[in-house]
Parts: C-alpha cells; sequence; structure tokens
C-alpha cells in the first residue's frame, strides 16, 4: 500500500509542478498587461496637475502684472481730468459702427474700473447728448479734426478709443467657424498725442454674435487691460 501511494505521488508530480508553472506565467503575463496601464494612468496624472500649475503660474503672473501696473503713483491733478470713452465696432466690410448705445456693457466693463481707480470719465448719455453721431463716426475714421471737436465740446482732456474687430475662419477639423474677436484700446490726448495703445484678443467656437463674445473679451481681460492704461496715463499723460 505505501509503495501504492508513493507510485500514485510520483505519477500525478509532474501534472502539479506543470499547474504551479502555469499559475506563475498566467500571473507574470496579467502584470505585464496591467503595468503599462498604470504607468499610462500615472502619465496622466502627471499631465494634468502639469497643466494646472502651469495655468497656477500664469495666474500669478498675471496678478503681479496688475499688481505692478496700478503700483504707478498718479498726480492728482491727472485724476482731476475727464476721459472720454467711446466703442466702436469694425464690421466684416470695413465700416465701423459706433452708436454708442449698442455697448452700454462694454463701456460698463471699464469704466467702472477707471471710476474705481479715481480717474473720471463721461457716460454714453452725456457723450451722445453733446457730440452728434455724425462726429463720432468721423472720429472712428481716423479724422484728427473730429476728435478735437468732440474733446472740446465735452471739456475732455483725453479720449480712450475701444475698437472691436472679429474675423471667421473655417475650423479644419471642426465643422463650424472659428470667430476670433480682438478689442483694442488707444488712450489719446486730446490733440490727438498717444498716451497708451493695447490689445486684448479671443476665439469661440460658439457662434458669430461678436458683441457678446467682445464682451465676454472684456470682461475677461478687463483688470489687465485698464491696469495697463491706468500705468501709462499716470507715466504719460503729465508729458508734453
Amino acid at each position: 500500500m505505501h509503495c501504492a501511494n508513493l507510485a500514485h505521488r510520483a505519477f500525478w508530480a509532474p501534472f502539479r509542478f506543470f499547474a504551479s508553472f502555469m499559475k506563475l506565467a498566467l500571473s507574470l503575463i496579467a502584470l505585464a498587461v496591467a503595468l503599462p496601464v498604470c504607468a499610462q494612468r500615472f502619465s496622466f496624472s502627471q499631465e494634468e496637475e502639469k497643466a494646472r500649475q502651469q495655468e497656477q503660474q500664469k495666474a500669478y503672473e498675471r496678478e503681479d502684472r496688475i499688481a505692478y501696473d496700478l503700483s504707478e503713483p498718479c498726480r492728482a491733478d491727472l485724476k482731476n481730468k475727464k476721459i472720454m470713452v467711446m466703442i466702436g465696432e469694425r464690421r466684416s466690410n470695413g465700416i465701423v459702427e459706433a452708436h454708442q448705445e449698442n455697448y452700454g456693457p462694454h463701456y460698463d466693463a471699464i469704466n467702472k474700473r477707471l471710476k474705481a481707480l479715481g480717474l473720471r470719465t463721461y457716460t454714453p448719455q452725456e457723450i451722445r447728448r453733446q457730440i452728434a453721431q455724425a462726429e463720432i463716426d468721423a472720429y472712428f475714421r481716423n479724422d484728427p479734426d473730429a476728435a478735437l471737436s468732440a474733446s472740446r465740446r465735452l471739456g475732455a482732456s483725453f479720449i480712450l478709443r475701444g475698437l472691436i474687430s472679429s474675423q471667421a475662419t473655417p475650423n479644419p477639423i471642426m465643422a463650424v467657424n472659428q470667430v476670433t474677436v480682438d478689442m483694442g484700446f488707444t488712450l489719446t490726448a486730446s490733440n490727438g498725442r498717444l498716451i497708451s495703445d493695447t490689445e486684448a484678443s479671443s476665439a469661440s467656437y460658439s457662434g458669430n454674435d461678436v458683441q457678446r463674445m467682445a464682451l465676454a473679451l472684456v470682461n475677461e481681460k478687463a483688470d489687465e487691460v485698464v491696469a495697463r492704461l491706468y500705468s501709462d496715463y499716470c507715466r504719460n499723460a503729465g508729458r508734453k
């Protein structure tokens, strides 16, 4: 009986060894398959963290630029000078639409920040009451006489012009147009002398509502744009 048991075990031993070997092999294969997946997941996590840190760094740099620009000392007499703010939109045919009542929200986004810095501005209503639309249109056509006449009529020492322009281009990947909106801000003295020139831009696939996109752009960039304008104004406005 003892010999029979030994023979039985000896008979099954190779099969048990083979089964153990196959288990080990299958475990190693599973591990080899799992490792790239884990590595890929880890890589995704790293990329997400890297992107988050880059965005955070950009936000810090933006805040530093704003703080630096707003630290520019400004003479008290400059803060008492009145600034005429006007906004227009360059259409696809090249004509500028400059009816100020159409751009109230855009004006407010800039004006409330200028006022918070102690600068004096005219409201669109005050501008419309004292300046004819034809004169405003001429100003946006870069007519220096129109600018001088308008500023004198209001008693403005400076003119801040915001000009919206847009361009729609087909996106090669998505079956939609990509609309790019640019908004340039130019601050000049009443005699046409340039004080500041800054701009902002943005792109969207959401449609062709240029005014809505421009308003979103202004609200997004207003703090940075106004800080730049303020710094240039305080630095350059008093120069002859």
